[in-house]
């Protein structure tokens, strides 16, 4: 069995020789503890002593046969040396012949309890043990955990001396078994003194800061990465990984562009200075990111994980066109990976083009679903939720139900696609179902506020709205330190017509939760639908002072006063503002356009209707809407077909009666029964 390089290594990083052990300094060897009786007793030690030296010569010319003579004949003239067993143990351990190191070294302290260096080898081997164990994925845990031990109590004896500087190479063998055995306070305080007195071993950073993460001693470590990198620029990838750890995304790219500095072509460091910068998130950072994937890809134009990357990154900054061309080049360059087609879909659904959606994806999933073994299910599992959203927003609702099926099939404990199951059911008007498969989802997930939520709505589209409302009361009284059960408990109220109710709970919860936007949002929701309309403002306001980019409350305050027909210009102005950070969303494009109509601004308001019709195919209001300014353009024949399609659509706040008399009067424009 051969030493492990890392042990090996070590004291060569320490700059002191290129095996673990260090040689000592040549000394008598310890003879027994009573003085020689006689004469024939001194010549004995005196030869043992001649023997002992010429082992240690022999071993210098790689005469390892002649060495262990040697130390053998020292031993048996002085059997109560404990050096000479030790030495041989030593020497055993530098040929890899551990057991036999064992049974020297055991003598040794037989001999001598405290004897350090037989300690010291009775550590390195039973060290070298656990580490060959390891990389053969040893099952015997219990040998194991044992050579572990052991190695741990021998090396501290070894390092148990009352004088003198303790032996580095020791001390950082023992400093790697402390991690290994989770004793992480132990390590990190060997490592401390160690990486500042040996500044030129460069697995001592690395492994004190490992010991600093295993200890959850993260605050410390960042502390000390940030004085140590700034003498050793290799430390800097390192301080970043511990800022990703606490999700301290800025600082994290700031370690990582050092880091870029000391080691420019470096595809790893850039790849994860990206990661970072899309972490932070924000224009600058995106930037930023979009710039380096660039920088990276005209050094290797086909990089398929820069071009995904680069496709994310244009698509959250709102250049929809190239993160499509980026995604479809990827497409192009490898269409066996879905990648490409994952990066386009989401391009496609920030747009709400959902028909491209599907007219990219169908054909790409029946191709996957084609081939046999390799990443088949991988590969369907991250397309097939992105067709079903597609064929749900299209009101394909049996299409959407069929692909986050087979996407549960394929991957059965994904929560996440199991609530996407429910809601297919939900939206296509399976009550029944969607109830049987979220109850099995709450055996085993009853603290998840999804699948909470979920079943409340099944219970009361099947006329159980009471035991709803129970449902979500006792979750709250569970997870009463979160703001989200609040806002769900009072979405329900408001959907049961108990809308008192659901301001209570949401004054209540913005009294617990100040600082949440999510509350004042659903407040001013609430308050809208009981016509409080100056209230309902307020709280928008409310939001919109804590965040003044927060579309939601910038459509929805737009929208009210919109509908309301009241301070036009203003509403018109929240609306734009709300679209320059989703420039294409389908609810907010409506909302503009309804402000328009408002306004009397025809061609303005037909032109973004058209599209938020074009994307919300079954969502009702909307193509209320688009009918309404169709008809007042004399378009008769398109508003019919756009006040069907409100009929067909989702039903949500329409009044069918009042669209029936208008598809009427229509058809009496054309002069049609």
């Amino acid at each position: 069995m051969k030493l492990p390089l890392w042990l090996a290594s070590a004291s060569s990083r320490l700059g002191l020789v290129a095996v673990l052990l260090l040689t000592p300094a040549v000394a008598r060897p310890a003879v027994a503890q009573t003085p020689p009786a006689s004469a024939d007793a001194a010549d004995k030690s005196g030869e043992a002593y001649a023997q002992f030296l010429l082992g240690r010569h022999l071993e210098t010319v790689e005469d390892i046969k002649g060495a262990i003579d040697a130390f053998k004949r020292a031993a048996q003239l002085d059997p109560q040396s404990p050096d000479v067993p030790a030495e041989l143990a030593g020497l055993m351990m530098r040929q890899s012949r551990l057991d036999e190191a064992i049974t020297a070294a055991d003598q040794a302290l037989k001999i001598a309890p405290a004897n350090r260096e037989a300690h010291r080898v009775l550590g390195i081997v039973y060290a070298t043990l656990v580490e060959s164990g390891r990389r053969a994925n040893s099952r015997n845990q219990a040998t194991q955990a044992e050579n572990l031990n052991k190695a741990i109590q021998h090396l501290e004896q070894a390092l148990d001396r009352p004088s003198g500087e303790p032996d580095p190479n020791v001390r950082a063998t023992l400093a790697r078994l402390y991690i290994s055995a989770d004793s992480f306070d132990k390590a990190i305080a060997l490592l401390v003194d160690l990486v500042n007195q040996e500044p030129g071993w460069s697995d001592g950073p690395v492994l004190l800061a490992q010991a600093y993460a295993n200890a959850g001693r993260n605050a410390e470590a960042i502390a000390w990465l940030v004085d140590a990198a700034a003498e050793d620029p290799d430390l800097y990838q390192t301080l970043a990984g511990f800022y990703e750890r606490e999700r301290r995304w800025n600082e994290a790219a700031g370690a990582y562009a050092q880091a870029i500095r000391n080691a420019p072509k470096s595809t790893e460091l850039k790849t994860q200075y990206v990661a970072a910068l899309m972490n932070a998130g924000g224009r600058e950072a995106l930037s930023r990111a979009r710039d380096v994937l660039k920088e990276m890809l005209s050094a290797k134009a086909n990089d398929p994980r820069a071009l995904f990357q680069l496709s994310q990154a244009e698509r959250r900054l709102g250049d929809y066109a190239a993160a499509e061309q980026t995604a479809r080049k990827l497409i192009a360059q490898n269409g066996r990976s879905p990648m490409g087609y994952y990066a386009l879909a989401m391009t496609l659904e920030e747009r709400r083009q959902y028909q491209a959606v599907v007219d990219s994806l169908a054909p790409a999933v029946a191709e996957f679903r084609s081939r046999s073994g390799g990443n088949q299910a991988t590969d369907l599992g991250l397309l097939l939720p992105h067709l079903g959203f597609a064929y749900q927003e299209l009101g394909d609702f049996d299409k959407a139900i069929g692909a986050f099926d087979e996407a549960h099939r394929l991957a059965p404990t994904d929560t996440s696609i199991t609530a996407y199951l429910v809601q297919a059911h939900l939206s296509a008007k399976k009550y029944t179902t969607a109830l049987e498969i979220v109850r099995k989802a709450r055996t085993e997930r009853a603290d998840d506020l999804r699948f909470a939520r979920l079943e409340a709505q099944a219970l009361r589209q099947t006329g159980k709205a009471e035991e709803a409302v129970t449902l979500l009361q006792d979750f709250i009284r569970k997870q009463a330190d979160r703001p989200e059960p609040y806002v769900a408990l009072a979405q329900l109220y408001s959907e049961t017509k108990r809308g008192g109710d659901a301001v209570r709970v949401l004054q209540e919860a913005q009294l617990k939760f100040p600082a949440d936007t999510m509350i004042p949002f659903e407040l001013g929701a609430m308050l809208d639908k009981q016509k409080r309309f100056a209230d309902a403002e307020s709280a928008f306001r409310q939001v919109l002072s804590k965040d003044p980019d927060n579309a939601q409350a910038l459509n929805y305050l737009g929208y009210m006063l919109a509908d309301r027909g009241e301070r036009l210009d203003e509403s018109v102005d929240l609306l734009k503002k709300a679209l320059e950070v989703e420039p294409d969303n389908g609810s907010y494009l409506d909302s503009l356009g309804w402000a328009y109509y408002k306004s009397d601004k025809l061609d303005l308001a037909v032109t973004n209707l058209q599209r938020a019709a074009e994307q919300l195919q079954a969502n009702s209001v909307i193509q209320d809407h688009y009918g309404d300014v169709l008809f007042k353009l004399s378009r008769f024949d398109d508003a019919i077909a756009a006040w069907m399609r409100a009929i067909d659509g989702d039903g949500d706040s329409i009044d069918r009666a009042s669209i029936d008399k208008k598809i009427r009067s229509a058809k009496q424009k054309l002069g049609r029964k």
